[in-house]
C-alpha cells in the first residue's frame, strides 16, 4: 500500500511540474488528458452506481464555458471557475425537475434533447442579442494556469467520487440503481439523491468548461456545445466501468493518447474507429477496465484475512 501512495505522489508532482518541463505539445496533450479524467469521473459519480445514461454533459461543459466568456475579466479566475460550476448545477437541477422521473432510454434521450435546446438557445440569444454567434476572449490567463486548473478540478472529482463512493449518498445511490422501489421503501428519497449527485456531477463538467474556454480565443456553440465532448465522455467512462475510480482514470489516459494517434494517422476514420472501440469493450468488457481482476487487486486491494491466531495470510 505505501508503494502505491509512494507511486501515486510521484506521478501527482509529476503532473503538476509538468508546465515548467514539457513541450507545448505534451503539455496539451496531458491537459486533455486530465479535461476527460474530471469528465469522466464526474459522470460516472452520478451514471455508474444509478445506472442512468445522462446525454447532457456537453450543455453543461458549453455553459461553463459561456460563463467564462461572460466574467472573464471582470471576476478574479477562482470565481470565474465556481461561476461555472454554479451555473451548470442549477441547469442540472433544472434538467433533473423534469427528466430524473423518467428512467432508461427515456431519461437518456430528453437528457439529449435538452442539451440540444440548450445549445440552439444559446446560439439564438448570441445572434439576436450580441449579432454574432461566438464570443472572442481577450484577457485570457496563462496556460501554465489552465493547466493547474484543470489539475485541480481533476483531483476534486477523485476526491469527491471516493466521498461519495463511500458516504450514505452513495450507498442510497446504488440503493436507487439495483432497485428504486425498494430503495424508497427503505427509507431513501430517489429523487433528492439523484438530483444532489445530478447537481455535483454537472457542477465539475461546468467547472471543466469554464477552465478550458480560454484555451481558444474564440468560442462559439458549436464547438464548446459538440456532442464530441459528451461522446467521448460517455465512451471513456463505459470502457473504463463507471462503478470504479480507477476505469474512468485509466481509459482518460488511454482514449487521449489513442485519439491522438488516430486523429495524426486515421483523420477520416477516427469517429469509427472510436464506435468499433466502444462495441468492442461492451461485447469482451462488459463490466469495463474496472471489471479486470488483476486491475482491480492493484487499484483496490482488498485487506489480507485474518486467521484465530491472528496472523495474517
Amino acid at each position: 500500500m505505501s508503494a502505491r501512495r509512494g507511486l501515486a505522489a510521484a506521478a501527482a508532482v509529476a503532473l503538476l511540474a509538468l508546465p515548467l518541463l514539457a513541450s507545448p505539445f505534451a503539455l496539451a496533450l496531458a491537459l486533455t488528458s486530465l479535461l476527460y479524467v474530471c469528465l469522466a469521473v464526474s459522470w460516472s459519480l452520478f451514471s455508474g452506481p444509478t445506472r442512468y445514461l445522462s446525454l447532457a454533459t456537453s450543455a453543461f461543459y458549453g455553459l461553463g464555458a459561456y460563463t467564462t466568456a461572460v466574467a472573464l475579466g471582470t471576476l478574479p479566475w477562482p470565481l470565474v471557475i465556481l461561476s461555472g460550476a454554479l451555473v451548470a448545477a442549477l441547469l442540472a437541477w433544472l434538467i433533473g425537475l423534469l427528466t430524473l422521473r423518467l428512467r432508461g432510454a427515456y431519461f437518456a434521450v430528453l437528457t439529449f434533447g435538452l442539451a440540444e435546446v440548450v445549445r440552439h438557445a444559446v446560439t439564438y440569444v448570441e445572434k439576436s442579442v450580441s449579432g454574432t454567434v461566438g464570443r472572442v476572449l481577450t484577457e485570457t490567463p496563462e496556460v501554465a494556469t489552465i493547466y493547474w486548473t484543470v489539475a485541480a478540478l481533476a483531483g476534486a472529482a477523485l476526491l469527491a467520487f471516493r466521498l461519495v463512493q463511500r458516504s450514505d449518498l452513495g450507498v442510497a445511490l446504488r440503493g436507487v440503481g439495483e432497485d428504486e422501489e425498494r430503495a424508497a421503501t427503505l427509507g431513501v428519497d430517489p429523487r433528492r439523491v439523484k438530483t444532489v449527485a445530478f447537481c455535483l456531477s454537472a457542477a465539475f463538467a461546468g467547472a471543466a468548461g469554464a477552465a478550458m474556454a480560454p484555451r481558444s480565443t474564440y468560442i462559439d456553440p458549436s464547438s464548446v456545445f459538440n456532442p464530441f465532448i459528451l461522446f467521448q465522455t460517455v465512451l471513456i467512462a463505459m470502457v473504463g466501468g463507471p462503478t470504479r475510480l480507477h476505469g474512468p482514470v485509466i481509459a482518460a489516459l488511454v482514449f487521449s493518447l489513442l485519439a491522438e494517434a488516430l486523429r495524426l494517422n486515421l483523420p477520416y476514420l477516427y469517429l469509427i474507429a472510436l464506435g468499433l472501440l466502444l462495441i468492442l469493450s461492451v461485447l469482451f468488457l462488459p463490466s469495463g477496465l474496472a471489471g479486470v481482476s488483476w486491475l482491480n487487486r492493484w487499484f483496490e486491494p482488498q485487506p489480507r484475512e485474518v486467521r484465530p491466531d491472528g496472523a495474517r495470510r
